[in-house]
């Protein structure tokens, strides 16, 4: 008998609903074809959940989504709930309780989405960032002293352990290896100014690297080097790996040179545990229930849902079908109302052409 993936579900708030509605349809289609069979459980969080009781993430969610074999979020971020309350409460809190300690970030430009790069095509703009999800400033270790006096100081430490450096290297190489592109992995840092955490990157990143992965080619960038290589020459990447803050930080600027947040999609990702996959773009609210948002990240996010839970093939019929249907030109933009068609539409389109 074939496995059963069991599925939660949080849609979460604006358009997210509409948004990991189409993912699902898409899945769907999948399961029609190959025979693959899913379980979706929907999780009512987010802002109006809050408004409603109170709550954010109650314990027993927390428990519950250690039982499921992935989670599939839509948008979290509410326009009458203080920004902060819901993505702290939500986000971080399942990203550090569920130890998902890699943060997956493909940056793919299509054939037929506009790049802000002159003279860039998709051959140029394929590469994936892994960045470090559980450590470094987004711990929130420090505090104020003389809180709002002239003389307040406030302070925030970055804390990176070798276990924790080791694993997420580790994962970035094995995911070269498993690449097999160009076989290099860059390593993201700034040794020059941050010569205590930086440095225990670039340490762990070499000693492994010649130890266990001789055959992957190492490269050192400094983070304001990276930001400018990713304009200018995006084919020198296939791999880049480094720390919490600096990957919150390239992943935006990677996120436009694909043609926008609108079609990028990551995953928090637990190796051995429950991992949670969303588009990057966020709630929207302003265009809630008018079926003018692009879903192509949400549906992205469902394919690397998909390859993660080790379906390889169902993962590659939907990116297949993602690159046919941009290239088509039926999708005018992947901007929120100038798609030329709807939000529905566009899943169609996509769950058709598989």
């Amino acid at each position: 008998m074939s496995k059963t993936y069991k599925i939660a579900l949080i849609p979460g708030d604006g358009t997210g609903p509409e948004v990991i509605a189409e993912g699902v349809k898409v899945i769907n289609a999948v399961a029609a074809k190959t025979g693959a069979k899913f379980e979706f459980t929907n999780f009512d969080l987010g802002g109006e959940r809050y408004k409603r009781t109170g709550e954010i993430l109650p314990d027993s969610c927390v428990e519950e989504f250690k039982k499921f074999d992935a989670m599939y979020l839509g948008a979290i971020g509410h326009p009458d709930v203080k920004p902060g309350i819901l993505e702290k409460g939500i986000l971080l809190r399942l990203r550090f309780e569920l130890d998902q300690y890699i943060n997956l970030r493909p940056v793919k430009l299509y054939e037929g989405v506009d790049c802000p790069l002159k003279n860039k095509e998709p051959k140029d703009i394929d590469f994936v960032v892994v960045r470090e999800n559980t450590e470094g400033l987004y711990l929130g270790a420090g505090g104020f002293l003389k809180k709002d006096t002239p003389y307040e100081v406030a302070t925030q430490e970055s804390i990176n352990t070798r276990f924790g450096v080791d694993r997420c290297l580790k994962y970035a190489f094995e995911l070269t290896k498993k690449r097999n592109k160009d076989k290099k992995l860059t390593l993201c840092g700034k040794t020059n100014v941050l010569t205590f955490a930086s440095n225990l990157w670039e340490r762990a990143f070499r000693a492994m690297g010649a130890k266990s992965y001789p055959d992957i080619a190492l490269n050192y960038v400094n983070v304001d080097a990276v930001c400018m290589w990713m304009i200018k020459n995006p084919e020198w990447f296939d791999v880049i790996v480094t720390d919490n803050l600096f990957g919150d930080i390239i992943t935006d600027l990677a996120a436009m040179i694909q043609g926008g947040i609108g079609i990028s999609a990551g995953g928090n990702i637990n190796p051995e545990g429950v991992s949670m996959f969303e588009p990057m773009g966020g709630s929207a609210p302003k265009y809630t229930g008018q079926n003018v948002i692009n879903p192509l990240a949400a549906i992205s996010a469902g394919a690397m849902m998909l390859e993660t839970l080790g379906l390889e093939k169902e993962a590659k019929m939907v990116e297949n079908s993602m690159a046919k249907s941009l290239a088509s030109g039926k999708i005018k933009s992947l901007a929120a109302g100038k798609m030329g068609m709807g939000t529905n539409q566009v899943g169609d389109l996509i769950a058709n052409n598989l």
